[in-house]
């Protein structure tokens, strides 16, 4: 399997791309640097095309990568997956993510961009 290690342990990656993804479905749109952002890009893509599909077993595929947090109390990250972005990308065969570029960090200069579903309200 072909990724970046990003300087940190697999236990500590796992952990960034499991919260960056849970992110992302929350909020629909992060800030984060490049490196992170194309690894969390296939992640995401594959988690879409899983809610697409449905049933109780990719219902727990999900879940067990997808942190369960909620935006205000309202529906968790699984359920937002499985309801609103499954509908949204139902009739889409792929790329339900863009990267837009933003430009260097101030502190260290790290290429910044905003990772983002395609669609979003």
């Amino acid at each position: 399997m072909a990724y970046q290690k990003l300087s940190r342990d697999s236990s500590s990656r796992k952990a960034l791309f499991r919260d960056l993804v849970t992110d992302l479905f929350l909020y629909e749109r992060i800030q984060t640097t490049e490196a992170k952002a194309k690894e969390v890009r296939s992640i995401a893509e594959k988690l879409i095309t899983l809610a697409k599909r449905g049933d109780l077993h990719a219902r727990r595929q999900a879940a067990a990568f997808v942190r369960r947090e909620s935006l205000n109390g309202d529906q968790d990250a699984i359920q937002k997956l499985f309801s609103d972005l499954a509908t949204r990308y139902a009739e889409r065969p792929g790329g339900y993510t863009r990267i837009l570029k933003l430009g260097p960090r101030r502190g260290d200069s790290a290429p910044m961009v905003y990772l983002e579903l395609v669609d979003r309200a």
